[in-house]
């Protein structure tokens, strides 16, 4: 394999919540394989901060274990195992007090180098952690901190964090990761709508018919039970991450690629959206596996609530109000226990102004469907004629991109997305990190349609287990001749 990366400055970076599940699962395991890729500087420091009475040398053995089971096949008998544990410290530490502070300040202090604090921690502890490094004297210049999701459950709360960070930290300090902005397809969608003369002219209203946003789990809600039940798909899905694929797909093209162009450009979609009406959202709640309940139970049973609200799936039609796309709807959907795994983005373009091949050639159309997981690639469905004799009969045929055939596997560094954002946060690129207005503007679309069905008393709809989701989803559609595309693995 050919490796394309670049060091980047010598760092030190704070992991708040250093021995929880996320930086056990990805956030080490990740910075390990940048190691072993030659990213990380030899003399890069990672800092483990969590409650856990631990000293280093226990802190060590803890993300050994966690390489071993999550790093992949890479972390068997890697040689570079060793020297990557002899970068990591920790320290014992009390986000709400006193204990631990001044010895975290002292290991940061004396440095010339680039600091990052990464909050892998809930976000009722983030003014806590933003207050103490000011007062321990590490919230300089040189600091970045790193928040993770849930910015906030409403406009209010995420104002209120806004806030309170801007109170100890510049805006171009803060990186609000969505790890799905990472991924490696995600970013190829910027590349294929602003790379290629040939889809810009027709990413508009009068060529695009519509747009579908999926991004389908198979898993039920599982120990998140109780964080899910006060969240919803809505908060935990759409809010965030199919936001951002919208804004991806409809933005207007930035005047470069960089960090403020592209977010103004983003944010201007945002506060392009309509309204969404109560008949354009469809609400669901995922049933129990026949046969099998105690295994899979249903949502209600797994959240321990039998008259749970909270919706396990939402699809809703949005409307982006502006020159290129008025008139054209795009359809988001999102939900647990369906069919397969998937995450798609699909633009359909309109039948072809007038058909020279009569009524019997049927209904053709253009279809670019962008694949997120699992099988990262992109599919652009054209029309020919069927081979042989009989007449002119039309067939729809894909002309197939999937990554991991078109290019030299062994010449691909493949990257997680926790990866490629935590690099970035090191280099100081903001571009694939939200902003606070970006952020407030999207919770000031959410709200109102959770107020909606909040004052209304709607009750979810319920689904089978391994469905495609309540049977009123594919009417949304089917009342505008639409239909949704089949959720694949």
């Amino acid at each position: 394999m050919v490796s394309r990366t670049i060091p980047v400055d010598p760092f030190d970076l704070v992991i708040f919540g250093g021995t929880g599940d996320l930086a056990r699962r990805k956030i080490l395991p990740g910075l390990f394989r940048r190691f072993c890729a030659g990213q990380m500087p030899a003399n890069a420091r990672i800092i483990g901060a969590a409650r856990s009475e631990l000293d280093s040398d226990g802190y060590r053995e803890m993300i050994r274990e966690a390489i071993a089971e999550f790093g992949g096949a890479q972390a068997q008998d890697n040689p570079d195992l060793e020297p990557f544990l002899e970068q990591l410290e920790y320290v014992a530490i009390d986000a709400k007090g006193t204990g631990g502070w001044e010895e975290l300040a002292k290991i940061m202090e004396g440095t010339d180098r680039i600091e990052a604090y990464y909050f892998s921690v809930g976000p009722s502890l983030f003014g806590d952690l933003a207050e103490r490094l000011q007062k321990y004297g590490m919230a300089d210049k040189r600091a970045r901190i790193v928040v993770e999701k849930p910015f906030g459950r409403d406009l209010e709360t995420a104002r209120a964090l806004n806030a309170t960070l801007a109170e100890y930290f510049n805006e171009d300090q803060i990186y609000r990761i969505d790890h799905y902005l990472g991924k490696e397809t995600v970013q190829n969608l910027m590349a294929v709508r602003f790379g290629n003369m040939l889809f810009e002219p027709l990413w508009n209203s009068q060529y695009v018919d519509h747009i579908q946003i999926t991004v389908a789990e198979t898993v039920g809600v599982g120990g998140r039970g109780e964080y899910y039940d006060k969240s919803g798909a809505m908060r935990d899905m759409v809010q965030n991450h199919l936001m951002q694929l919208l804004c991806l797909i409809a933005m207007e093209p930035p005047a470069q690629f960089a960090p403020d162009a592209v977010r103004d450009e983003k944010l201007k979609v945002i506060r392009a959206l309509d309204p969404v009406p109560p008949h354009h959202v469809v609400r669901g709640q995922y049933e129990a596996e026949p046969g099998n309940e105690e295994e899979n139970p249903s949502y209600r049973d797994a959240v321990n609530d039998p008259r749970s609200r909270t919706e396990s799936f939402i699809a809703l039609r949005a409307q982006v109000s502006n020159w290129r796309w008025a008139g054209t709807p795009f359809y988001l959907r999102t939900g647990k226990r369906m069919v397969a795994r998937s995450s798609e983005i699909t633009v359909v373009f309109k039948d072809t102004p007038h058909s020279i091949f009569g009524d019997e050639a049927g209904r053709h159309r253009n279809v670019l469907s962008i694949r997120l997981q699992p099988n990262e690639g992109i599919t652009l469905g054209v029309t020919i004629k069927e081979p042989g004799p009989g007449g002119m009969r039309l067939i729809d045929v894909p002309l197939d991109m999937s990554f991991a055939e078109a290019l030299n596997p062994d010449d691909i560094e493949h990257v997680d997305a926790y990866e490629r954002l935590i690099m970035d946060v090191i280099r100081g690129n903001q571009t694939l990190f939200m902003r606070g207005d970006e952020v407030e503007a999207a919770w000031a679309w959410t709200d109102p349609i959770i107020e909606g069905w909040q004052s209304r008393n709607d009750v979810p709809k319920p689904y089978d287990h391994g469905s495609a989701g309540p049977t009123a989803s594919a009417e949304m559609l089917r009342r505008e001749g639409r239909e949704w595309r089949h959720v694949t693995p």
